[in-house]
């Protein structure tokens, strides 16, 4: 979700006007990714995201003509970053499903963004949503990756036996998906982290 993941990369021979656009797009979406986290997408304002990056108005609808353009841009940065944290190190197996617990736990300190989240995804699941596709392939992506983690800790031989990889990948994404939903329902009392340790470390022979 070529380079390492959320990472923004111009060559040398670049264009200067170019490689700044590419700047001010990222410095755009992390603005919005704060906002977003703080206020929500419905309490956000583009003219707000617009001050805060440091350009007028009309200079963020020449990057993101609408708000929902600016949400779907946004989603996608957020994978990214994630990704990029997950991978720190070259993670794989055990070593990258402690990120997942550890990713848990940032989450509790983002309400706006985890909601945002929530709330969207469940709305793409109609076809016609113009998140539709996103959610498609980002699921697609978020499980194949699980399911590889797993694979790669059966292969490190700290998976216990009768722990399919496949049904576990896709176990995992769902149940960190459904402990943000209980997390917002119970106004940030679930502890998302401490029961996804505890989910993955009976999954193990080694100690998370």
């Amino acid at each position: 979700m070529a380079g390492g993941p959320g990472e923004w990369r111009v060559s040398a021979e670049a264009p200067r006007g170019y490689a700044k656009g590419r700047a001010k797009r990222r410095e755009i979406l992390d603005q919005a990714m704060a906002l977003f986290g703080e206020a929500g997408y419905r309490g956000a304002s583009l003219r707000v995201i617009a001050t805060r990056s440091g350009i007028s108005h009309t200079g963020l609808l020449h990057h993101f003509p609408t708000k929902e353009a600016l949400l779907l841009a946004v989603l996608e940065h957020r994978d990214d970053v994630d990704d990029a944290w997950l991978s720190v190190g070259g993670t794989t197996g055990v070593q990258r499903l402690r990120r997942f617990a550890e990713l848990a736990a940032l989450n509790a300190g983002r309400r706006g963004i985890v909601e945002l989240f929530s709330v969207v995804s469940t709305e793409a699941t109609a076809a016609d949503h113009p998140a539709h596709g996103y959610f498609v392939r980002r699921y697609e992506n978020s499980v194949a990756g699980a399911q590889l983690t797993y694979e790669q800790v059966r292969q490190e031989g700290a998976l216990r036996a009768g722990i399919a990889p496949d049904a576990a990948g896709r176990q995992l994404i769902a149940l960190m998906d459904g402990l943000q939903v209980q997390w917002l329902l119970s106004d940030c009392a679930t502890d998302m982290a401490s029961v996804l340790r505890a989910h993955i470390e009976a999954q193990l022979t080694v100690a998370l």
